[in-house]
Order: structure tokens, then C-alpha cells, then sequence
């Protein structure tokens, strides 16, 4: 953000513009409900984001007393028929096209390269099975995982490492990120098609034991009981995401 703009809530109603007066309404304006001045600033607030931003961090640039959520939820009512909706994703709220009109938007010339099949499948274990270790994922999918999966799902910034296990070895433990539900188009992990919608997009084929069943993936991101934090050293060996990493990091779809 460049120097000079305001930065606090007592800043930012400072730079905004007054709302018309009874007085400066025409004959040929009709007066209308007076809009919140609190959506005007989390829409400067959104736009001016280069990422999603979250209730906490915006209640800190808005008047004290402020309903965030609220107000969000009204915002998103007033954009939802334009051709930008403000939409939720996990636990932030970003500007995005309207998804129906996505076909007006100009294609990246940068080809996008694609996952391979071991990744995909990985990927998918990860955020329904999270948090799940490297040895569960191969467990889950019957073969040794390859050395490079788990790096380009890093690299791209749909999976996290979370903690490490409380078992022999302390494995780290696996889950996505807010980057995966955006890439994705999802709210929340719940988003994720459950049994029946796979079996009508043709994914499963054949008899299914009665067993089977499809994981609920939790949305929560505190640790489990059976995880502790990832230590400072891990971090520095580069296994955790880059803070200035971009959801879609990679190109990768």
C-alpha cells in the first residue's frame, strides 16, 4: 500500500466522503435509505486487498462497534446479482467475477501446467482425510508416495504443513489452505462433493462395499490431540508456505 493512505478506522472516516445531506438532495433524486458508511469502507478495504481478508482483520481498520459480519452479509446480498459477488472464502472475503461470466475474462497466456495423477489423487486425501501424514497417505492410496508430490502441492499453495504426529518419527501432518478453497471455488472444506455427488460425476465405478464411506473434512484449524506445533526449524527447512506465496502459485490446475 502506497505511503499516504489511511491505514485506521479514524484515518479512513477522515478520507471518506460525506454522505449527501437532506439539503443537497434534488427534486429529481428521490431519497433513499441512507447507506452504511461502514460497507462503503470494507468495500475500499476488499478492493484495495491483494488477498482475502478476514472479520478480525478488517474490524481493526472499521469505527469501533462495528458489525462486521453483518455487514459483510449485507454486502454480499447487494453484489450478489452484479457482475462482482463478494464471496467467502474459509475464513476471509474477497472480491471475485460473477461466476457466469467468467467466460468474458481474457485466458492467462501462460499455459497452465497440469497436476499428475499421483498428485491429484494426493490432494484429495489430504483435504478430506486432513490432517493425515505422509505414511497415511500411502496407506490410503496403496503406493509409496513419489519424493516430488508433496513439494509441487507445496509450491502451490494448497497444502500446508499443519503439525507433527505424537508417534515414533513425529511425522509432520498435512491440510490445505485458504489458497486450496479459493483455487477451487469453496466456502468452506464441507463444500467438497460428498459420496453421492461423486458417483454422479462417474468417479466411482463398479460395487462399493457397504463400508465405504466418504470423510467429512473438519474446517477447523486447530491442532488434534495427537499433534503438536511444527517447531522453528521446520520452518526454516522451507516446509512451511511462503508468506508472499499467491493461492494459485505455479500455474498449476
Amino acid at each position: 500500500m502506497s505511503q499516504g493512505w489511511p491505514t485506521t478506522a479514524r484515518d479512513l472516516s477522515e478520507h471518506a466522503t460525506p454522505a449527501p445531506t437532506d439539503a443537497a438532495q434534488t427534486a429529481d433524486a428521490p431519497v433513499a435509505e441512507q447507506r452504511p458508511e461502514e460497507l462503503r469502507l470494507i468495500e475500499a478495504l476488499l478492493f484495495a486487498a491483494k488477498e482475502p481478508l478476514d472479520e478480525k482483520a478488517l474490524g481493526k481498520r472499521l469505527p469501533p462497534g462495528t458489525d462486521v459480519r453483518a455487514s459483510l452479509k449485507r454486502l454480499a446480498l447487494e453484489y450478489a446479482p452484479r457482475g462482482v459477488n463478494l464471496v467467502r472464502i474459509g475464513n476471509a472475503w474477497a472480491f471475485r467475477t460473477a461466476n457466469d461470466l467468467a467466460w468474458l475474462l481474457p485466458h492467462e497466456a501462460v499455459e497452465p501446467k497440469k497436476l499428475s495423477r499421483a498428485a491429484v489423487e494426493t490432494l484429495a486425501i489430504i483435504a478430506y482425510h486432513q490432517p493425515v501424514t505422509r505414511a497415511e497417505i500411502e496407506d490410503i492410496r496403496g503406493v509409496a508416495a513419489a519424493k516430488g508430490t508433496l513439494d509441487v502441492l507445496l509450491e502451490t499453495g494448497w497444502i500446508r504443513p499443519r503439525g507433527r504426529r505424537k508417534a515414533p518419527g513425529r511425522p509432520l501432518t498435512f491440510g490445505t489452505t485458504e489458497g486450496f478453497l479459493s483455487h477451487f471455488g469453496l466456502e468452506r472444506l464441507s463444500d467438497l462433493p460428498g459420496l453421492d455427488e461423486l458417483k454422479g460425476a462417474g468417479l466411482f465405478d463398479g460395487q462399493l462395499p457397504e463400508s465405504f464411506r466418504i470423510p467429512a473434512p473438519s474446517d477447523d484449524p486447530a491442532l488434534h490431540d495427537d499433534e503438536e506445533p511444527l517447531e522453528p526449524a521446520d520452518l526454516d527447512l522451507g516446509l512451511a508456505p511462503r508468506p508472499d506465496a499467491s493461492p494459485d502459485a505455479g500455474a498449476f490446475e
